[in-house]
């Protein structure tokens, strides 16, 4: 971490089905910080639905809607993050999260990601002849953006209020690093 880097947040990345929103709202209630979702945002400015921003003005128009609500999330204080599954994908946007949230990456294998997410129609990525094949594809492409997260996790064998727990440890390690780092600078200087 470097000096500059404040901690105010937490920003959960991963692939869908990973439990970043559930998981998210655990760690909200755990910590009192409020939780925000990028796509629910992205939902309310666009006034529709993802899948339909997907189907009517393609995949970039959406990527431009994360870009700017990921801007707009440096202002917030004492929040949960959760992010749509592609958005670190641009580096700009990992970038933006680590200047302001300890990076949390959940991560689940791809059986474990199709079977929590099967019976869900609103996955617009999913909508292929072999969606299976598609999250391992899009896994393996996504893999090296979510491996620069700062914490990675592992859901799977994780009840939601265990992965909440160690999001929050994670969380409070961080900052006890970041205020002993900030005073053994502080105190060379004096």
């Amino acid at each position: 971490m470097t000096e500059k880097r404040l901690l105010h947040n937490i920003a959960l990345v991963g692939f869908m089905g990973t439990g970043k929103t559930s998981v998210g709202h655990a760690l909200a209630s755990l910590l009192r910080f409020r939780m925000v979702d990028t796509d629910e945002l992205i939902e309310w400015r666009a006034g529709k639905r993802i899948s339909v921003i997907f189907a009517q003005d393609g995949e970039p128009r959406f990527r431009e809607y994360e870009r700017q609500i990921v801007v707009e999330l440096r202002r917030y204080r004492r929040t949960i993050i959760s992010t749509g599954g592609g958005l670190v994908v641009d580096p700009v946007n990992m970038e933006s999260l680590k200047s302001h949230a300890l990076v949390v990456c959940l991560w689940a294998s791809p059986e474990a990601i199709w079977e929590r997410v099967r019976h869900q129609s609103h996955r617009p990525l999913l909508s292929t002849p072999d969606p299976q094949a598609k999250i391992r594809a899009l896994l393996a492409e996504r893999e090296p953006f979510y491996r620069q997260a700062d914490v990675l996790l592992n859901t799977e064998l994780r009840s939601l209020r265990e992965a909440a727990q160690q999001v929050a440890y994670q969380y409070r390690l961080a900052r006890e690093r970041q205020s002993s780092h900030e005073n053994s600078h502080s105190s060379a200087r004096d």
